[in-house]
């Protein structure tokens, strides 16, 4: 399949052209075609599969017909930067088409905003927080909202943004094509789709784990000595560009002026950075100017860059889907990468998460001077489940997806048009006999007793209390 065989309209096809585009990825195969009928879409995909374009191109189609200058199409995302890498490729992808887009988020000045709102724009990509308050104030109309977009779901729940989101919808048109892509399927999430999804297609890519291409070690440390065993490895270790992730915004500005004051062209990424410098931190680490990042989980979600050779987990994360998140940063577009990960005692139940996760035990590497501790569980079988949870329990990631689906799900879209054929914009054009999609849900996940669980919520809930206006 190619991108031909869409039928996109002319104008669309030259800005795709213009990117080179030529093949289409799987999570594009399997989402696209229903896109351009008007159905609705559950999108499971990871960061750097090119689900932006999946939803981009028929959000384009769609409102090439039908008027201009008003608001047709909202997408909700996260973060700040994941907001600027959407309507980069909006802009992009529909650079012959005349539509415009805004983004909307807070951290910056509301009234260039409401002045661009009121600009004659078709698609809104905003994060929630401001939005809202635009919501309140009467700045922004969203009573001909045509498309939802509700992208990387999973990480708003992360986030505290779901409330956020169901006041949101609130605002919108019963009538209106919804797709609603994340990461991971959280009970929490499960039951949004389940409110905002009507007969959707799912489809599902990569969900299972890491990029294949991507090597993983772990390096046991004293906690005291991580950061002098994180100089040793960047000395010895050649690398092309380095994403760094640690546990807080505080520890990953000051792990970044130590790197800068060693001679290393560093940069930190951090919820408490001003828009401009994190934008600017953000391109210089894109263009090379900076060859290190050190970020956090949540500022480092809008990162999307090709070139990354190694992710290193200075903190390790506090899930395994986090790891997941992070190691995918690298070893992308065919080739390989790294993943370290300095562990210490404290951290050994995740670990065995980890490695439960990945199906495999990951490989131990010292460094000379360090001494070698012990990271492992008391027993030595990583596949047994921890002695703190109930055996008749299903893993995490048996647990958050259905039970008929285990393995991966599968696209249930059945074409209603062969690819030659002209596409129906609208959702009631589907014909009555389409295939039931299989259930969005059909289980719970069980409640996970682990400390390591509980301290994870307890620092969402201070997250979200501490929220400030801004949206990152």
């Amino acid at each position: 399949m190619n991108f031909e065989s869409f039928n996109l309209h002319p104008q669309i096809f030259a800005g795709v052209r213009a990117q080179s585009y030529t093949t289409p990825t799987p999570i594009q195969v399997q989402t696209i075609p229903p896109g351009l009928e008007g159905r609705d879409i559950l999108g499971l995909a990871q960061t750097g599969t090119g689900k932006t374009a999946a939803f981009v191109l028929p959000i384009l189609q769609r409102l090439m017909n039908g008027p201009r200058g008003r608001i047709r199409a909202l997408i909700v995302a996260p973060t700040r930067e994941l907001a600027e890498q959407i309507h980069e490729t909006i802009v992009m992808l529909g650079k012959k088409t005349g539509l415009r887009s805004v983004t909307v988020y807070g951290g910056v000045g509301i009234v260039p905003q409401i002045r661009a709102l009121r600009g004659q724009t078709e698609i809104v990509i905003a994060c929630p927080g401001r939005l809202l308050d635009h919501i309140g104030q009467g700045t922004i109309d969203l009573k001909a909202i045509e498309v939802l977009v509700l992208d990387e779901a999973d990480r708003m729940f992360d986030m505290g943004f779901l409330p956020d989101v169901r006041r949101i919808l609130r605002h919108l048109p019963a009538q209106r094509q919804t797709m609603l892509f994340s990461a991971t399927m959280p009970e929490d999430i499960r039951q949004l789709a389940g409110e905002v999804l009507n007969d959707p297609v799912t489809a599902e890519i990569n969900f299972e784990g890491p990029p294949k291409t991507v090597s993983h070690a772990l390096y046991p440390v004293q906690s005291a000595r991580k950061t002098d065993m994180l100089m040793q490895l960047l000395k010895q270790t050649d690398t092309e560009s380095v994403l760094i992730f640690t546990r807080t915004k505080h520890r990953a500005k000051k792990l970044a002026d130590h790197l800068h004051a060693a001679g290393y062209k560093s940069v930190a990424l951090q919820g408490n950075m001003a828009q401009n410098a994190r934008q600017a931190a953000m391109n210089g680490f894109r263009n090379g100017i900076y060859k290190i990042m050190v970020a956090t989980d949540i500022a480092a979600r809008g990162i999307d860059v090709s070139q990354i050779s190694h992710v290193i987990n200075y903190d390790i994360p506090d899930t395994a889907d986090a790891y997941t998140h992070r190691i995918g940063r690298t070893g992308r577009a065919a080739k390989t990468g790294d993943a370290y990960t300095l562990v210490s005692q404290e951290d050994a139940e995740m670990v065995r998460e980890i490695e439960r996760a990945l199906g495999t035990k990951i490989e131990r590497r010292t460094v000379a001077g360090f001494e070698a501790i012990s990271v492992e569980m008391p027993t030595s079988n990583f596949n047994r489940r921890p002695t703190s949870r109930n055996s008749s329990q299903p893993s995490r990631q048996q647990s958050q997806r259905p039970s008929s689906q285990r393995g991966g799900y599968q696209s249930n879209y059945k074409p209603a048009h062969s690819p030659q054929q002209p596409v129906a914009a609208k959702a009631e054009s589907q014909p009555a006999q389409q295939a039931a999609p299989r259930p969005v849900a059909q289980e719970k996940t069980q409640p996970n007793g682990s400390y390591f669980t509980a301290a994870r919520k307890l620092r969402q809930a201070q997250r979200a209390r501490r929220r400030p206006g801004s949206d990152a």
